[in-house]
């Protein structure tokens, strides 16, 4: 028998490597959040309060950034994580699972439906409430570090085709929060930071365009480009999906290496054990004292959960039939109806996309909903990753995976 080649090796090396990563990740996030939690219903809940509110202030002659520690975590050390997600977006576009239309079809729709009737699940349930009304993107989100995590939790059984599909969805996912993010999660526009940063960009195609790849080049432009974006009342996290895009997928002198891959590699493990487990620890605080079923019926935290719980199953598992049926996709071998409904339902773990997108929607609105948002997330998500894991389970025992 022949043996396989050196490439398919190495490619098949790297997604089995990609998905324990995330897959640990999201095991490490599930820690970080409890433990906050723990921490947030404990005597050590003030420690806890003053280390996220700690004040942090860089200043530069007149240039000033004072903000209190969980904001430079948001807005800073998230940087590298939305940086990672514009490297994986690139290459998959470029040569990956999103490099067809055909591969593109079904995680695209389903990723449609799964931001769509989420938003539209939470605006129904707070009709009427113009303040809670721009949480509705909260729900829309899914955190693939905990998806791929839970389903570490069913071992080997797994098809390699359902990790693939939950990836390629939540990379659309991605990019739709990004869209969001940039188009209604922003203050009030600096036109003169914002110039700042459009400048970077034909200094960036350049560098690109010469097959620039000495990382203190990119490293310098980003921050000044990050600095500038935080001025201009523009998310500055979007700094990272920008600066991404531009980073040389081939180096010019040698076509096998791709300084794109090894960024990516370079950062998944910080990003991966550090990043999100950080961000999860600072922003999972919340204290249940005195919650009952009354504070979950309120407007916002009910639809969050549900629009999570209820409305990504729907929206994902509804579109992808629909994309099937219309024959625009085929259903990914190895996979079921059944895997795919569970898959589905655990698109609903929403937990750190929703914080993210959760502290700036109520930020920009000047409502504190911060409770109210964040026990939404943690039941929605605690659900979905229940039911869509009991479910798997069930599709994988029964051999209809």
């Amino acid at each position: 028998m022949l043996n396989a080649s050196p490439m398919l090796n190495t490619s098949n090396n790297a997604i089995a490597n990609f998905f324990r990563m995330e897959s640990s990740s999201g095991i490490l996030l599930m820690f970080a959040a409890a433990l906050a939690m723990l921490m947030a219903n404990s005597p050590l809940a003030p420690y806890y309060a003053i280390f996220i509110d700690t004040p942090v202030q860089v200043r530069v002659g007149a240039l000033e950034i004072a903000k209190p520690l969980l904001m430079w975590i948001n807005d800073g050390l998230m940087v590298m994580f939305f940086f990672l997600v514009g490297l994986e977006l690139k290459r998959e576009v470029l040569e990956g699972e999103l490099s067809t239309i055909r591969k593109v079809v079904l995680p695209g729709f389903g990723a449609l439906g799964g931001m769509l009737i989420p938003a539209a699940v939470y605006l129904w349930v707070n009709a009427g409430d113009s303040q809670a009304t721009s949480g509705w993107a909260i729900p829309a989100a899914t955190d693939i570090a905990f998806a791929l995590g839970i389903l570490a939790l069913l071992g080997s059984r797994v098809p390699i085709t359902v990790k693939i599909f939950l990836t390629s969805l939540a990379i659309f996912d991605d990019i739709g929060a990004i869209v969001i993010i940039a188009v209604f999660y922003t203050d009030q526009i600096s036109l003169l930071s914002l110039l700042i940063s459009g400048l970077c960009i034909p200094i960036l195609i350049l560098l690109n365009r010469r097959g620039v790849e000495a990382r203190s080049v990119y490293i310098m432009i980003g921050t000044v480009m990050w600095v500038s974006m935080l001025k201009s009342g523009v998310h500055a996290t979007l700094t990272g999906v920008i600066l991404a895009l531009f980073i040389p997928m081939r180096s010019a002198s040698n076509p096998e290496h791709s300084p794109l891959r090894e960024w990516e590699q370079d950062l998944h493990t910080l990003v991966a054990f550090f990043t999100l487990p950080v961000f999860a620890f600072v922003n999972a605080g919340v204290s249940f004292q005195g919650v009952g079923f009354v504070q979950l019926t309120h407007g916002i935290p009910l639809g969050i959960a549900l629009g999570l719980f209820v409305g990504k199953q729907l929206g994902v598992f509804g579109m992808c039939w629909l994309a099937i049926k219309l024959k625009l996709a085929d259903l990914p071998e190895g996979m079921s109806w059944l895997s795919l409904y569970g898959t589905g339902i655990l698109c609903g773990v929403g937990f750190t996309m929703s914080l993210f997108i959760g502290s700036l929607a109520f930020e920009t609105s000047g409502v504190a909903r911060i409770f109210d948002e964040r026990l939404g997330i943690i039941v929605g998500s605690l659900l979905s990753g229940i039911v869509g894991y009991l479910v798997l389970r069930r599709s994988l025992r029964t051999g209809l995976s």
